[in-house]
C-alpha cells in the first residue's frame, strides 16, 4: 500500500528479439519487443494473487523496426568495424566478406535493445497502460555500464554520430558534444544524493545543481553537495574552473550558473530520443517525403543512424525510465536468468571480509578455487546444503558498484579501490542480489536455477544509516572520498522492498510450466510473443526470398546480384532434385 498506493498493481515484462538475413546485395535486420501484462493483487493473509491480460497478441504491446541496409552501406551504419585509431577508417584486422559482415553486425541487437527500453519507457508513461512494475529480462546495472563503455570515445563522436550536430527543430539548438556529455551521464536524484560528488561525477553533481537556473557560489555548490573537507572542497573549485573554460558554466562576480543552452540540455535530448523512438519503431513508410527508419535529416541531407547513436538513444531511454519510476513510483526490476556474473564472488565477499562485516573469515584461496561463476556456487551451496537452504530463498541486496570495486590494494580497511584504474562505477542507484525460487515437491534435489535481481532503488525505503556503508577511494592527488555505498549487511535489519519482491516473484513463478519451472511467467509469456513475431517475421523474409528467386523476369537481376555462394548453392540444389 505504502508503495503502489493501492493493494492492487498493473505488471507489464517485456521481450526482445532479432533476426537478420542476407538478401541478394543487402541485408535484412529485424529488432523488436514485446509486453504481456497483468495485474497482481496482495494480500494480508495469504500469496499475492497474479491474473495476466487474456489475448496478449490482439493487445498490440509491442513495437518492432525492420531496417534493410545494402551490405556496402552497413560498415557505415554498423560503428563496430571502424577502427579504434581511425574512427572514420575500416578496421584492417576485421574480414569485410559480405557474409561475415552480415553475420558479425550488431545492428539487428542495437534495434532490439532499443526497443526493450523504448517499450518499458512508453509503458511506464502512457496513462492509459498504468504500469506499477516494469519486469525485464535484462540486467539494468549491467546494460548501463555496456552502453557507458560504448559511447565513451569522443573521437568516434565526430566520426561516426548522427546525433551531433541533429536539431529537432530549426529553432532548437544543434546537439553537440557537451549535449551529449551531460545526457551520458544524467541521473539526478537528490534523494539519493546522485550523482555522487566525487571522482569524475562531481562534474555532472554540479551540473545537475545548476540545472534550474539559480547561481552558487563554490562554497555554496561545496555546502549543497555535503562537502566539508578541504581537499574535495579543492576539487570542487577546480571542476567549476574546468566547466567555465568549456563554456558549460558562466561565472558573474564569483557565482556560477549554468549557460542558457544547457540548462534545458538534458530535456531536449529527451524530446530528441522520444521522436527518433517513434520514427524508428511507428512511423509508416511508403511516402516519398519519409525517410527510412534509421535515416534521419540533417542539415537538409539523409543521414543514417548509426548503432553508436542507437546506443545512446538506448542509454538515455534507459535513464528516462529510472527518472519516470522514481517519480511515478514504479518498480523496476532486471530479471537474468542465465548470467555469467562474478561480482558476488571477487568484489563482494572479498570486500566485507577485509572489512570485517562477515561472521567467519574466508579462506581467499578455498574460495577462489569454487566454481568460477556466481550462479554455480549459490546453485551448489543449495544442493549441497538441502535442509539449510530451503527455496524460496534470496541473498541481502547489495549496491551494483560492488562490480567495479576491490579490496584496497595497500591492505587497509575502510579502503577501496576501482577494478580498472581506480574507477568506480554510479553507486545507489542499483541493487542486486541472487534468488532461487522453486523447489519440486516430490524430490528436494530438484530445485530450479538461481537467477539475478537488478532493481532500481528507491530513496525512501532503501537510503537509511542501517544500510549504508562508507568506504574510502584515495585517488592519484591524495585526496580521500568516501564512497557510501547500499548493502543489506545486518539480517535483522528489515528489507520490506525485497521482502515486496521475493513474494512478488514466488507468485510469478509457474510450478506447471516445466520449461519455466522457477522462472517467470510473464517474462515467458513475453518471450513466448517475442517467438511468435520473430517466426512470423522470417517466414515473410524467407518467402520474399523464395519469390525473388522464382520470378522469371528477375533472372538477370539473380544471376548478377546474388553471391558466387548463392549462386552455386542454387545450381547445386537444382542438380540435386533433378537426379
Amino acid at each position: 500500500m505504502e508503495f503502489f498506493g493501492s493493494e492492487t498493481a498493473r505488471f507489464a515484462a517485456v521481450d526482445g528479439t532479432m533476426y537478420s538475413r542476407p538478401l541478394f546485395d543487402m541485408v535484412i535486420f529485424f529488432g523488436g519487443a514485446y509486453a504481456s501484462t497483468g495485474s497482481i493483487k496482495f494480500t494480508k493473509n495469504s500469496s499475492p494473487l497474479v491474473k495476466y491480460d487474456s489475448e496478449t497478441l490482439e493487445q498490440s504491446m509491442g513495437l518492432s523496426s525492420v531496417v534493410p541496409v545494402y551490405v556496402n552501406d552497413i560498415p557505415e551504419v554498423d560503428h563496430s568495424f571502424s577502427s579504434a585509431e581511425q574512427p572514420s577508417e575500416l578496421n584492417p584486422a576485421k574480414r569485410l566478406t559480405d557474409e561475415e559482415i552480415a553475420n558479425n553486425s550488431l545492428i539487428s541487437n542495437a534495434i532490439m535493445t532499443f526497443g526493450e527500453y523504448f517499450l518499458a519507457y512508453r509503458l511506464v508513461v502512457d496513462e492509459s497502460r498504468c504500469a506499477q512494475v516494469i519486469l525485464m529480462d535484462r540486467s539494468l546495472s549491467t546494460d548501463r555500464a555496456i552502453l557507458l563503455y560504448e559511447t565513451r570515445k569522443t573521437d568516434f563522436w565526430d566520426a561516426k554520430s548522427s546525433l551531433k550536430g541533429y536539431r529537432l527543430g530549426e529553432t532548437d539548438e544543434a546537439v553537440n558534444n557537451t549535449d551529449l556529455t551531460i545526457a551520458r551521464q544524467h541521473v539526478c536524484n537528490s534523494g539519493l544524493r546522485l550523482p555522487p560528488a566525487r571522482a569524475d561525477y562531481l562534474r555532472y553533481a554540479i551540473i545537475c545543481l545548476l540545472e534550474n537556473g539559480k547561481a552558487f557560489t563554490a562554497s555554496t555548490v561545496a555546502s549543497a553537495l555535503g562537502i566539508a573537507n578541504e581537499k574535495q572542497a579543492n576539487r570542487v573549485e577546480h571542476a567549476l574552473e574546468n566547466l567555465k573554460q568549456k563554456r558549460i558554466l558562466i561565472e558573474t562576480d564569483g557565482s556560477y550558473r549554468l549557460d542558457s543552452k544547457y540548462v534545458s540540455s538534458w530535456e531536449r535530448m529527451k524530446k530528441i530520443t522520444v521522436n527518433l523512438g517513434e520514427k524508428l519503431f511507428f512511423e509508416k513508410y511508403g511516402d516519398a517525403k519519409n525517410t527510412g527508419a534509421m535515416r534521419i535529416l540533417k542539415d537538409g541531407k539523409e543521414q543514417w543512424l548509426t548503432t553508436l547513436d542507437i546506443e545512446f538513444l538506448t542509454l538515455f531511454t534507459l535513464q528516462m525510465l529510472m527518472e519516470e519510476c522514481w517519480k511515478k513510483r514504479v518498480l523496476l526490476v532486471g530479471v537474468t536468468k542465465d548470467t555469467a556474473a562474478r561480482d558476488f564472488k571477487r568484489q563482494l565477499i572479498p570486500i566485507m571480509d577485509s572489512e570485517g562485516l562477515l561472521k567467519k573469515h574466508v579462506d581467499r584461496e578455498a574460495f577462489q578455487n569454487m566454481p568460477n561463476t556466481d550462479r554455480m556456487i549459490l546453485q551448489s551451496a543449495s544442493i549441497f546444503n538441502l535442509d539449510q537452504i530451503r527455496p524460496p530463498w534470496s541473498l541481502v541486496e547489495y549496491d551494483s558498484a560492488f562490480r567495479s570495486m576491490l579490496p584496497d590494494k595497500q591492505g587497509r580497511k575502510g579502503y577501496i579501490s576501482g577494478a580498472i584504474k581506480n574507477k568506480i562505477s554510479l553507486e545507489r542507484a542499483f541493487l542486486k542480489t541472487y534468488v532461487q525460487l522453486s523447489v519440486a515437491k516430490s524430490d528436494p534435489m530438484l530445485r530450479s536455477n538461481v537467477l539475478l535481481i537488478d532493481r532500481l532503488a528507491y530513496p525512501e525505503f532503501d537510503l537509511n544509516r542501517a544500510n549504508m556503508v562508507e568506504l574510502l577511494n584515495e585517488l592519484s592527488d591524495g585526496t580521500k572520498e568516501p564512497v557510501n555505498v547500499l548493502l543489506f549487511r545486518e539480517r535483522t535489519v528489515p528489507n520490506r522492498l525485497q521482502n515486496l519482491v521475493l513474494n512478488m516473484l514466488v507468485a510469478m513463478a509457474p510450478a506447471n510450466i516445466p520449461e519455466a519451472f522457477g522462472h517467470n511467467k510473464p517474462l515467458f509469456i513475453a518471450d513466448k510473443v517475442a517467438k511468435w513475431n520473430y517466426s512470423q517475421f522470417k517466414c515473410i523474409v524467407d518467402t520474399t526470398a523464395a519469390w525473388i528467386l522464382n520470378n522469371h523476369r528477375l533472372r538477370k537481376f539473380i544471376f548478377y546480384m546474388s553471391t558466387f555462394r548463392e549462386r552455386r548453392s542454387q545450381i547445386e540444389q537444382n542438380r540435386r532434385e533433378r537426379v
